[in-house]
């Protein structure tokens, strides 16, 4: 029903601009602001919640699914989220000369291992990254490191809540920290940045 018609059947539905009162005025041009308001912090939070979808879809896949270059950088994203400054040393060094990165905070550096296994992981990777620490002094005779962890995506091809909890069932296979990247995920979702700090160099730092 078109406005005239509305205006001379007299109906509630309408009100003629010229006939309201001040009170009447206010409140709707309070709703209308109300209306355009809600509408521009809606597209706000869906484009906050699109960008973030995006960056975690990064980090997600690569720690849970990802190998190679996909996982080692998924890994270096959530050691800079927890304020490591991170060296990748196959892009430093060239190759494969020493582990995948190096970790560094509070004067503290650690030599990181990162692998991927689509079943158990083999214990050969634990020789791996010891070969590494016993090279190191001769790769950078100035940079002392503390320690090394091995990072592992284990078991990668079965959905993430049936992969087994730790990466080898012998905790005393390693004389370093082992951690899955399941583990390394849970932490990082929940940004418990503690919990980084204490597996990679021994101790809460934050």
């Amino acid at each position: 029903m078109s406005a005239d018609a509305l205006r001379r059947a007299r109906s509630a539905a309408y009100c003629d601009p010229d006939l309201q009162t001040e009170a009447e005025a206010r409140a709707r041009q309070a709703q209308a602001d109300l209306g355009e308001r809600y509408a521009r912090e809606k597209r706000r939070l869906k484009e906050k919640l699109r960008i973030a979808e995006a960056d975690a879809e990064v980090i997600r896949d690569g720690l849970l699914y990802g190998t190679g270059r996909e996982l080692v950088e998924a890994v270096t994203r959530v050691l800079a989220a927890a304020e490591f400054a991170v060296c990748d040393l196959d892009v430093e060094l060239g190759g494969t000369r020493s582990a995948d990165l190096l970790a560094t905070r509070a004067g503290k550096s650690c030599l990181i291992e990162v692998k991927s296994a689509t079943g158990n992981a083999g214990e050969s990777l634990i020789g791996d990254l010891l070969r590494h620490l016993a090279a190191w002094p001769r790769v950078r005779p100035g940079q002392p490191v503390s320690k090394g962890v091995l990072i592992v995506n284990h078991q990668h091809r079965k959905p993430p809540r049936e992969r087994a909890e730790r990466v080898y069932d012998r905790p005393e296979a390693a004389p370093f920290p082992v951690l899955s990247t399941k583990q390394l995920f849970d932490w990082w979702r929940r940004s418990d940045w503690d919990a980084v700090h204490n597996a990679i160099l021994g101790h809460p730092t934050g």
